[in-house]
């Protein structure tokens, strides 16, 4: 059994969110925990209340036993990216692109 969490339209952009997410792959939901709290990092912020959130799922949707958990899956996608642009020199114009992420974290029982 398995219980997750997504958050959409992120507003970090999926290859700093890669990073902290290899942080955490595979590991209990403790250890995981304690790693996200001490990395400097904003993707950081956001995944330890995914993970939290995907424990929560866990433990209330599916009686699963929180102590007993580990993190099976953990990624982010690229979502929509915002177009903006900033006047450059002689009329020019160059596009600037703010883009989102999609984050996923699965977590399942230890057998």
């Amino acid at each position: 059994m398995e219980a997750r969490a997504q958050l959409t339209h992120a507003r970090i952009t999926p290859r700093k969110v890669k990073i902290v997410c290899d942080l955490i792959r595979g590991k209990d939901t403790k250890t995981a925990a304690a790693i996200l709290m001490q990395t400097p990092n904003a993707a950081a912020e956001l995944l330890i209340k995914l993970l939290n959130s995907a424990v929560a799922n866990a433990e209330n949707n599916h009686s699963m036993d929180p102590d007993n958990l580990y993190v099976s899956e953990v990624y982010a996608n690229p979502g929509p990216t915002l177009k903006r642009g900033m006047a450059r020199a002689r009329g020019g114009y160059a596009r600037i692109l703010k883009r989102t992420s999609h984050i996923t974290v699965v977590v399942k029982e230890k057998e």
